[in-house]
Order: C-alpha cells, then structure tokens, then sequence
C-alpha cells in the first residue's frame, strides 16, 4: 500500500494556508449529510501543522461532525454521505488506495469521556501497536514508557503498569487515553470535548499535556469552554447552524472578530 501521506494533486480552488505553519488537513466546500439532514455546509478550511486548532459553537453546530470526518469515524453511522474534499497533506481522504485502518493510524481520536479498556495499563497503551502486529517485546516497552512520559503519566504510573487502567483516577485515565492514541506516532490527534468530564485540577493538567503535545503533534479539539480555547489554541473556528461563521487566530476571533455572530456567541449573548 502507498505511504498515507503521499502528495496527491490537490482541489482545484486553493487558499493561502493559515499564518504561522504549513497547512496539513485542508476542507474544501465540504457538505455532510445524515440521511436528508444536512449537518455541514461549504465548509472551506485549512488546519496549520503542529499546532492547537479550536472548534467552537452551540450544540448541534457542526464542529464534532467536521471532527469525526477527519479519520472518517462518521461512516460508522448509517446513511450518512458528503460531498467536497478534504485532504491530509494533500491526500484525499477518500483515496481508494488509502486504507481506513492506516488513515486513523495518521489521526488519533481522544473521546469526550475516557474510555480505557479493561486490561492493564500496559496493554492499554501498546494494545494498537500489538494488533498492528508489533510483538516484540523491546519494542512495545519503549513505545509503553515513550507514550506515557508523551502524556505526562509515566511517573505516577511506572510502578503499575501491570494492574488495571481501571483504577486510575478520571484524570489519569483520560491522559492514559492521549498515550493509547499517541503510541503510533500519528501527525494528527484530535480531541472532542476531552476536559468535560474532569474537575478543574485535572483539566488543568490536560491543557498543558495539549501544549506540550503540540511540539510534536497538530492538535484539533472540540470544545464548548470559551477559557479552555483562549488558553490551549492557536487558531479557533466558530461554527453555527452547520457553517463555519468565522476562522483566524484565537487572538483575533476572541479580541476583535469581523462577524458580528461570533461576537455575541463569545460574549455570551447566546450560545
């Protein structure tokens, strides 16, 4: 099979890519259907590499439907279809020659809610690797201890790493959820709503692994928390009613932004 990441020709209409890094996942007059629901409309974006893109907006606006298309999590629904592009460093996501296996091998998910498996802590972390077909046992270790240190858990963890990830506090599984999906290396992680389920000790934690992370990483989260935004993203997209309404850098969508919806959405005036 081809490298996922080999350059295709792209879409034919272009824009220039976000200030501040190179474009690696690029949307283009992207509609997304449930059935005959229209869920998005014309989405036209580029998210910058190794960065920390925010998606916000009331409910039902779209922004976790646009996520879940980035590694192709929608076709698990029924019914659903779409027409546009959207590419991962010039790919198409819909390649044939792309494997859906490989393409979530490029782009981890972390989910609302942890959701460890009821085996160790260990094999929660090498269990995409092993059915990769990684066996050696050097390897899986090393991959183990690099993913834990990744999300800033090794420590509190090193001593354990054969009991049950179901022992683990909330926060510490939802960190233990970021090294399960960084133990492959992929170029993309997103995160839908990864803090709403945490206290405000543990959130704080997950922000900072977000900053960390992004050394390394493009980072694409899906958040309902205005503060959370200001603080982890570099760029934030305000979605409403299925249309992306406004993209920029957070400073300038939280400080001075040209459509007058994204303002009152981020000064509460609805929401």
């Amino acid at each position: 099979m081809p490298d996922a990441t080999t350059s295709l020709p792209g879409p034919a209409r272009e824009t220039p890519p976000p200030a501040g890094g190179r474009t690696i996942i690029s949307v283009r007059d992207f509609n997304f259907f449930y059935g005959k629901n229209q869920a998005l409309h014309n989405v036209v974006l580029d998210i910058p590499e190794r960065q920390v893109t925010a998606f916000i907006g009331p409910s039902g606006c779209g922004k976790t439907t646009l996520l879940r298309n980035f590694n192709r999590m929608n076709e698990l629904i029924d019914g659903v279809r779409h027409t546009g592009e959207i590419t991962l460093a010039g790919r198409s996501l819909w390649d044939p020659a792309l494997e859906v296996i490989a393409l979530r091998r490029l782009v981890g998910m972390v989910f609302q809610r942890s959701n460890p498996f009821a085996k160790s802590i260990y094999e929660n972390v090498v269990y995409s690797l092993r059915i990769g077909g990684q066996h050696d046992r050097a390897l899986l270790d090393e991959a183990a201890e690099r993913s834990l240190r990744g999300a800033a858990l090794w420590d509190e963890v090193k001593d354990r790493l054969h009991q049950s990830a179901l022992g683990l506090s909330g926060g510490q599984m939802q960190r233990l959820c970021i090294a399960r999906a960084i133990a492959n290396r992929p170029r993309v992680l997103l995160m839908d709503e990864p803090c709403s389920a945490l206290d405000p000790i543990a959130t704080a934690r997950v922000e900072q692994l977000i900053s960390e992370l992004k050394k390394e990483f493009t980072i694409v989260i899906v958040t309902h928390n205005m503060q959370q935004a200001t603080r982890c993203s570099d760029h934030t997209g305000f979605f409403y009613l299925g249309k992306l309404v406004e993209f920029g850098t957070t400073a300038k969508i939280f400080t001075s932004p040209s459509e007058k919806r994204t303002e009152d959405y981020i000064t509460g005036r609805f929401g």
